[in-house]
């Protein structure tokens, strides 16, 4: 299926190196307190259990997808979870293509369509993006592991 389009790539939800470290040093409290707790019949049980949950929460949040990008047909098709809207950006309306990091701060939350002062998001992971203007000025800003190779396919799909 990926070898149809010049550029598609899947970000997944529980892959931001970030969020995976502030989970495992939450679980690993939680298991370290229940080893340490010595009345464990009504407190370390509890913190056996939160850690467990913790670490299985993270496990399938590993293989939920977030979004996916796909350039094709002189358009971006930007695909999201369940009950997300899908998302086309025409390449024609499109003035501007340029690579920008993703945002100045270390931790940053994953979204998907969110409209702020004229900018439109969609992140998941990473510190890259591209950052595309179309003509009435609104701004995407497309968070990917991939940018060389977005920013690639993006400037071809614009040329053809």
């Amino acid at each position: 299926m990926t070898d149809r389009y010049p550029f598609h790539e899947k970000q997944y939800l529980g892959r931001d190196y970030n969020f995976i470290s502030i989970r495992m040093v939450m679980a690993v409290f939680c298991l370290i307190a229940y080893w340490v707790t010595e009345n464990r019949e009504r407190n370390g049980e509890l913190l056996l259990l939160v850690g467990c949950a913790i670490l299985l929460v993270s496990v399938f949040m590993l293989f939920l997808l977030h979004y996916r990008t796909i350039v094709n047909n002189k358009s971006i098709i930007l695909d999201g979870l369940w009950t997300t809207r899908l998302v086309k950006i025409d390449l024609n309306s499109i003035v501007k293509v340029e690579k920008v990091p993703y945002s100045k701060y270390f931790l940053n939350n994953p979204v998907y369509n969110l409209h702020r002062n004229g900018t439109i998001k969609f992140y998941a992971g990473g510190k890259d993006a591209v950052k595309l203007t179309d003509r009435d000025g609104l701004t995407y800003i497309i968070g990917t592991q991939k940018q060389t190779e977005l920013y690639s396919a993006i400037v071809e799909a614009q040329a053809k």
